[in-house]
């Protein structure tokens, strides 16, 4: 699979990257010898305890270290770095107090907002005193069903910074999403928005609260944060106040940061609920922070000062990740609403008038801008814009040269790959090495990933197989909630190869040295004949198709064999005819294989699509086979599953 060279990072910025900084560190002080970044990774999981404890120093922690840098355990889902350690998250994402920028807020058209860090630990100091005043104690959970805004970072800190562990979800979710979240978690008290907007729309949540207070009765007080300023609900079980009163009675001042055990709770992740209830994932301190601050400084070289975007809601694990940018003492820039209204390019124009240097976002993101013929190049300064990242679902070529076609040509592209599991990324790039379309630069530091066959064994360049961590890493969770003995934890990953964390990736090798290439969830594979088909070889080939807005394959049992179904939305006004069917297939077989052509090509107007936005292959694949969806609620538009149901095209 050739791929088509894209970027190659002047030496100038090679030579100015946290990434060769650090290099030149670990050549002085612990023995490393490489010279390209993929000679470091190599070095990083050859030494896990050495690199680990130098991710420590390098990145400058608070907190004391301990004695151990690893306990050692054989089981993998057992072991810990820094056992011994103590530290408070918080401390170290709130260092400085000056009035330089902290957070920079935009809610669509109708808010905007600049926290200082002198203004941004003033309201954490007095937020974290409120909840001690209210009872909570370290250990406890307290909820957020909560918007992308200030408020709710602040929420989230005060709350981690006394030993307390924060669980979110966003205030799209409907009553029943909410319930299987903090129906499961239990919070003390409840940090809710009194709604949002979206596309100019104002969404009243307080309905919603009530339903949520009502039935979660572990929730002793709820915390209302304005942003469409209808003022707190009435009726609901419990006291509500508004977040400003919430806070009014407290002194503020220097927060007393107590230091808690290394892998002390601090967030809980929800998984997006497709197959079935949630899973409760609990990220620890040291884990989260030293996975943050390795990829956020060396992967993505991010300094102090810069203006850090990443569009995320407060469901998916990119929010926290973009919340740890304060940890660099750089300035988070948080949208909150749609990110194509009032215009497809509203996120550049926020880029352009904030002095953005890093944009994040996904790759659905990046499909959608450039089908609307968008070019910011040319209707955008964008001179502070240094880097983009991207991540949520595979990248397509067509959507990687249009970021240099279109958005900037000298521009550090990083595409990555993760999970809610880890907090963080098993495959990242690097502002040192060459970039190829549609691949990623390779691992994760200190993530020792194998590519593996059905047999377990390594598969060679050019060949497919499961992404599989065979060592343990930092950013483990530290358990699943209400998990007895690590029964879910262990069967959820473990279970496929012994002791090796199976992550559920379809991933290969390609021909550059550490470049990989996603072509999908390893669950969503396509198995034609016996041989297995990554979807997102074929997305990457219909999105050449000028006509189809979005795309979804999937596998139908069908004659003691599997055929591949691809369903697709088309431009308005367009009709899925016989010729147009031909040039899809067309386009498909001369640049995949025949084996990727579908069988069958089905117009249908929507497409199912997660509430962090990832299309569900799963829930398409399970309507047309008969299946029950058990979690509809965990869809943002679970109307669209209508369109899959006793399809007559379906039963030929």
């Amino acid at each position: 699979m050739l791929h088509q060279l894209l970027w190659t990072p002047s030496q100038d910025r090679i030579e100015r990257s946290n990434a060769k900084r650090y290099m030149d560190t670990i050549a002085k002080n612990a023995g490393f010898s490489g010279s390209s970044f993929h000679d470091l990774w190599k070095w990083s999981v050859e030494n896990p305890t050495v690199f680990w404890n130098s991710i420590w120093d390098f990145c400058d922690i608070i907190g004391d270290k301990g004695e151990r840098l690893s306990n050692g355990a054989e089981k993998f889902w057992e072991h810990r770095y820094f056992p011994d350690a103590r530290l408070n998250f918080a401390e170290n994402l709130l260092r400085r107090r000056d009035d330089a920028p902290a957070i920079i807020f935009w809610g669509e058209e109708k808010v905007r907002q600049i926290y200082s860090w002198k203004l941004l630990y003033e309201k954490v100091s007095k937020t974290a005193q409120a909840l001690k005043r209210a009872g909570v104690k370290p250990g406890d959970i307290v909820g957020g069903y909560v918007a992308n805004m200030p408020e709710t970072t602040i929420a989230a800190l005060a709350t981690i910074s006394i030993g307390a562990t924060w669980a979110s979800c966003s205030p799209d979710f409907g009553i029943a999403g909410a319930l299987d979240r903090f129906g499961q978690v239990l919070p003390k008290i409840l940090f809710a928005v009194d709604g949002y907007y979206y596309k100019g729309k104002v969404f009243n949540n307080a309905d919603k609260i009530k339903n949520v207070v009502d039935q979660v009765t572990s929730i002793e007080k709820v915390v209302i944060i304005p942003l469409i300023q209808t003022g707190v609900p009435a009726g609901c079980r419990t006291e509500a106040v508004s977040f400003d009163d919430f806070i009014a009675s407290e002194a503020g001042g220097d927060i007393n940061f107590e230091k808690f055990p290394a892998h002390h709770p601090i967030y809980v992740l929800f998984t997006s609920g497709t197959t079935g209830r949630p899973k409760c994932i609990v990220h620890g301190a040291v884990g989260t922070l030293l996975q943050h601050k390795k990829e956020q400084m060396i992967h993505c070289d991010i300094r102090p000062n810069d203006r850090v975007f990443y569009f995320a809601t407060c469901s998916w694990m990119m929010w926290n990740w973009h919340t740890s940018i304060l940890a660099e003492g750089a300035t988070l820039m948080q949208y909150e609403g749609n990110p194509l209204f009032p215009r497809s390019t509203v996120l550049f124009d926020m880029a352009d008038q904030c002095g953005m240097t890093f944009f994040g976002t996904s790759a659905k993101y990046l499909d959608t801008i450039l089908k609307s013929d968008a070019n910011p190049m040319q209707t955008h300064n964008l001179s502070s814009l240094t880097a983009m990242g991207c991540t949520g679902s595979p990248l397509c070529s067509e959507a990687c040269e249009f970021v240099f076609n279109k958005v900037k040509k000298d521009i550090y592209l990083n595409v990555f790959s993760g999970g809610t599991d880890i907090i963080s990324s098993f495959v990242m790039g690097n502002p040192i090495s060459p970039l190829y379309s549609a691949e990623m630069q390779g691992f994760g530091l200190g993530m020792n990933v194998k590519v593996l066959g059905d047999n377990g064994a390594e598969m060679p360049v050019g060949q497919q197989g499961e992404l599989t961590c065979v060592t343990p890493f930092a950013s483990q969770p530290v358990k699943f909630w209400g998990d007895v003995d690590n029964k879910r934890y262990i069967k959820s990953y473990f279970e496929k190869v012994d002791n090796c964390w199976s992550h559920g990736d379809w991933i290969e090798h390609t021909e550059h040295e550490g470049g990989v290439f996603i072509s999908g969830r390893a669950d969503a594979v396509l198995n034609p004949g016996g041989v297995r088909i990554g979807t997102a070889e074929i997305y990457s080939q219909v999105q050449k198709i000028e006509e189809v807005l979005e795309s979804c394959a999937v596998g139908q049992a069908w004659d003691n064999d599997v055929r591949v179904i691809l369903f697709v939305v088309l431009r308005d006004g367009i009709a899925l005819d016989d010729d147009l069917k031909a040039r899809i297939k067309k386009v498909i077989r001369e640049n995949a294989t025949p084996r990727h052509v579908p069988d069958k090509i089905i117009h249908v107007n929507g497409l199912p699509k997660t509430n962090n936005g990832k299309l569900s292959e799963i829930a398409v694949k399970n309507v047309i086979d008969g299946k029950d969806i058990t979690n509809k609620d965990s869809l943002s538009n679970p109307e669209v599953l209508d369109y899959f149901v006793n399809m007559p095209e379906l039963q030929v």
